[in-house]
Parts: C-alpha cells; structure tokens; sequence
C-alpha cells in the first residue's frame, strides 16, 4: 500500500493547493481525529461501540443522507444543470435507496476537508472515490472499494522521452508533474525522484495544459483521469496503465466510501448492498458511463488496503 506523505509536502513546488485521493485527505488539519481503524482492522471492535451506531437509523427516519464531495470529475460533482452526480454519487443513490433512504444531498468541499468535515458530522459519508489507505484507515472506516485503479502518465504525443514508469521518470530526468496531494507524489518520490523538483498542479487538466507547454515532460495521474483528459489533445496522449512500486512490489490503489469509525452498522449494511452490486453486475453498469471499465472492477477488501 501507499505509504503516507509526510510534514516534507511543504517544500513541494505548487501552483495550486486543491486536492483529490491524495494520500494526505487532510491529515494536517485533522486535529484531534482519533486513531481508529478501518473495515477488518483490529481497533473497530473496541472503537465502534457494542451497537455499531445509529446513524443509519436516523438517515431512514429523515429520508435523507450527505454525501461529502469533492467537485471532481468523474467522482463526484455537481454537472452544468446544477445535478449531483460521478461515480459515487450515482452509487450512493442505488445503495441508500436499498438500505431504507430515499434522497441523497451534495456537500461540497475541498478534497482535503472531507475526513475532518465527515469526523465533525457536516456529512454523514464520504462519496469521493476515496483511495483507501493506512493513514486514512486510522481516521475512519471504509467499506470495500468500489473500483480498483493503476496510474498512467500524460506525455507529448509519441512520447519522445520513452516515460512508462516512476523509475523512467528518474532515469531520463524528466520534469515530472502531478495533482496537489496526489499519491502519485509518493510514488515518484519513492523511486527517488526529488520531492522539491516536483511541479504540482490543481488537476489532471492543469496536468495536461502543462505537458502540451512544455512546462513539464510528464504527468503522473489515475489511468481513467489522464485516458479521459487526453481526448481532444492534438499534442498529448496517455500512456498505458501500470501498478506503481511500493515497498519493492506492484500496488492496485482502490477507491471507497468512508464513514465515522463509530458508524460500523452503517458501513456493513452498505458493504452488503455494495457486494449484492458487484455480483450481479450492476455496479459496472452504474460506473461505466464515467469511464470505468470491466478491467477497473475489484474484488479488493479495505482491510488488505488498510494492511491488515
């Protein structure tokens, strides 16, 4: 799994401080956020409360249930028609539904703000595509990912410098760019790429406007984000998927929905209806209109993403 960036972020070279499923999710404005486990960590148990919470009980009774977003696409965000949809909202919908809850409504914030904004109760779950990762998993709880994902670089057309990997990014000293908080940040750093050198950019259209200037050679996002953005480029194009290395092997990042650590009713009747989903099919038909494809779809736990 992704290790965790750490205090050196700072020292980022950045043109904009706006993130997404960033390792961080705001660990630096967390605060007093307890350390607490995620689905199958060992600190549920004792952190949950004997009942698992309420919470779902209440969203039945009010009807309703807040999403936290992050105004990204193809995750989460409200459209030109002033609609919230993306691929967790559009999921959220058929889940609450089952689960008793007829309406979903948006809370939008900053990527950064969604596990401090979920811990102090201005939404009742986060509906991001979160990536799911041990940082994260002392914060909250998460169901199972929805969607697994591997990164994939944008470069100039051809790609004349040959940049498929982290470790190419390195050795042909490529100008490497990507999202503010991105885990991607971890990964070239990881493969010794210099943190300080790193150009960090609000997204992957930024990232694509800054490759088409030649204001950077490459830029490291998810393989839908950059396959998508690359579309109407006449100068770029995406390269093909790849796992990124992590402690020596390749690592399958894998997005979710996060709750209040206290909340394990409510994410185990979610990771039921989730299950139901996958096995029928459904939830490929309700994530492909945003990008997703079959080879996206996981049977990932975030229990082996939160590491143990």
């Amino acid at each position: 799994m992704a290790p965790p960036l750490g205090n050196g972020l700072h020292t980022i070279r950045s043109e904009h401080r706006h993130s997404r499923r960033s390792v961080l999710a705001g660990v630096a404005a967390l605060g007093a956020v307890g350390a607490l486990g995620a689905t199958g960590c060992t600190r549920v148990a004792a952190a949950s409360g004997e009942d698992g919470g309420d919470l779902l009980d209440r969203l039945r009774a009010q009807g309703v249930v807040r999403l936290g977003i992050a105004g990204e696409i193809p995750f989460g965000y409200i459209d030109t028609d002033g609609h919230l949809t993306g691929e967790a909202p559009e999921l959220a919908k058929v889940v609450f539904k089952r689960l008793g809850v007829d309406r979903v409504q948006p809370v939008p914030t900053e990527f950064g703000s969604l596990i401090p904004g979920l811990n102090s109760q201005q939404f009742d779950v986060v509906a991001a595509g979160m990536y799911v990762n041990p940082d994260r998993c002392e914060q909250v709880i998460f169901a199972d990912p929805d969607y697994q994902m591997l990164d994939s670089f944008i470069v100039r057309k051809g790609n004349p410098k040959g940049l498929h990997t982290y470790q190419d990014v390195v050795a042909k000293k490529a100008k490497f760019a990507t999202g503010t908080g991105y885990a991607e940040i971890q990964y070239a750093v990881g493969a010794g790429y210099k943190e300080s050198d790193i150009l960090i950019v609000p997204d992957q259209v930024a990232g694509l406007n800054a490759v088409e200037a030649g204001r950077a050679d490459v830029f490291a996002g998810t393989a839908l984000t950059t396959r998508e953005v690359v579309k109407k480029s006449a100068k770029a194009e995406a390269t093909r998927p790849f796992a990124p290395i992590v402690d020596g092997a390749p690592h399958v990042d894998g997005g979710a929905f996060a709750f209040r650590p206290t909340e394990t009713k409510l994410r185990d009747a979610f990771n039921s209806e989730l299950h139901r989903l996958k096995r029928s099919g459904e939830l490929f038909r309700i994530l492909r209109p945003f990008g997703f494809t079959k080879a996206e779809m996981t049977d990932l736990t975030a229990k082996e993403l939160c590491g143990g």
